[in-house]
């Protein structure tokens, strides 16, 4: 939509403000009604629609709980309006102003603002609001050779909220399944921040030990334990300037957990053997595939630490329901290992991609892409068909929609991997890339069925 067909709503307990944008916006909108106290807001919205709002971060009202603009931005929710929310926020609530993007706020404005940077960020919004699909994002470039894809309404929805959280140093808890492309996520997020020319240093937390935990993080100092040869900085350290991405964060004990609390809280770290703080600058960005509500079990995880490590959260979706996002991966696989392996173009006949479109793909986009890998190494021509894709063996778990009744899931799995070991006489490289897992992962699996 455009600015001059637009309907704007501004509510903000300073009239000096109120002034301020009815004044530049009134050349520039279709109307521009402000409004002081935003009590009356049900009686506003349930009197005519508006295409977008602007609406202050906290009000000398009733309520005065130093986040009111959280407050009527649920409100709005709740009145069903489908005006863009952009919030006004100083500069110190600039955490809270991120937070409101969870909420369905669109964008967020820090006063006091240029005026060209407010018109721009009010036509964003209302251009955002009516783009269509073939209009938004297919990519998140990541550097020469990656991209993260994706063109339906998910992919799209994170694409926008990585545009708007990575400039600022909100930390970030990443969710979904295994495969999903959660570090490509990461990746993208530190790549546009302020932050992109420091280091991005990732952890698997969770495949590391409690006795690894703490030197592997924080460091520490020659002699501290028996291997301990030299002095190492953690990771920690090393990340100081850039971003820190602790992926697994849902499998780390509450030992584990209370240690890198107390990290955060403080922004700095002792090694181990060590009695001197270092002060770390870090941005923090986590993942799991353990679901939010699960993390929300105390005798799980921490609640503080989820409030620390989550000042925005973005899902991502299985591939299973990205829809035709199936079909651009497939593509762009098959463009990247015909390159590798020097073959020519290759094309999808119409049952194969049927065959793409229709699999749930428990492994998500890493099982496509070994699907894809495998089929572009096995091709004798230019078209692919239905019978050249081979799913990875785990194809013979049940989508996750259908009633499992007494099928004893873990049995499938176990014996799914021991065959697959079997194939490849115990070379669990090649295993878990069969299995489209990691060889962490696989040699967790390992371990719970003592094989």
């Amino acid at each position: 939509m455009l600015l001059k067909n637009a309907s704007i709503l501004v509510i903000d307990d300073d009239p000096d403000v109120l002034t301020a944008v009815r004044l530049l916006l009134k050349t520039q909108a279709k109307d521009v009604v402000t409004e002081k106290n935003p009590e009356n807001l049900p009686a506003i919205l349930s009197s005519r629609k508006y295409d977008l709002i602007l609406l202050d971060m906290n009000f000398k009202s009733a309520i005065n709980t130093g986040n009111e603009g959280l407050y009527w931005l649920r409100k709005i929710k709740e009145l069903k309006s489908e005006a863009s929310v952009i919030m006004i926020t100083a500069y110190g609530d600039i955490d809270l102003a991120v937070r409101s993007l969870k909420d369905g706020a669109t964008d967020f404005v820090v006063k006091p603002w240029h005026n060209e940077k407010l018109v721009e960020t009010i036509s964003g919004a209302l251009a955002h609001k009516d783009r269509t699909p073939s209009q938004k994002k297919t990519s998140l470039e990541l550097n020469a050779s990656i991209d993260l894809l994706g063109e339906s309404d998910a992919m799209n929805d994170i694409f926008y909220k990585v545009e708007k959280i990575a400039p600022t140093d909100a930390n970030i808890l990443i969710l979904g399944e295994n495969g999903t492309g959660k570090e490509l996520i990461a990746q993208a997020i530190h790549r546009q921040s302020l932050r992109a020319n420091k280091p991005f240093v990732k952890v698997d937390v969770g495949a590391l030990t409690e006795s690894l935990f703490e030197s592997e993080l924080f460091g520490h100092k020659k002699g501290a334990f028996t291997d301990a040869r030299e002095d190492r900085a953690g990771r920690f350290e090393s990340a100081s300037g850039g971003t820190l991405f602790l992926d697994e964060i849902g499998n780390i004990s509450l030992q584990q957990q209370a240690k890198l609390l107390s990290v955060l809280q403080n922004r700095q770290v002792t090694r181990l053997g060590s009695n001197d703080a270092v002060p770390v600058d870090i941005r923090l960005i986590c993942a799991t595939n353990v679901p939010l509500q699960e993390l929300a079990n105390e005798n799980r995880f921490r609640k503080d630490l989820i409030y620390r490590i989550n000042t925005v959260e973005i899902f991502v979706p299985p591939l299973r329901k990205r829809g035709n996002d199936i079909v651009l991966l497939a593509r762009h696989f098959s463009k990247i290992y015909t390159d590798k392996y020097l073959k020519p173009a290759i094309d999808f006949d119409e049952r194969a991609m049927e065959k793409l479109k229709q699999y749930h793909f428990p492994g998500n986009i890493r099982e496509l892409q070994y699907t894809i890998e495998r089929a572009v190494i096995m091709a004798d021509g230019p078209v692919l068909q239905s019978k050249d894709l081979i799913f990875s063996p785990i194809e013979t778990l049940p989508p996750p929609d259908l009633e499992m009744d007494e099928m004893k899931l873990s049995d499938i799995e176990k014996n799914t991997i021991l065959k697959v070991i079997e194939k490849y006489n115990g070379n669990i490289t090649k295993a878990a890339r069969e299995l489209g897992i990691t060889r962490m992962a696989l040699y967790r699996r390992l371990s719970k069925y003592d094989i």
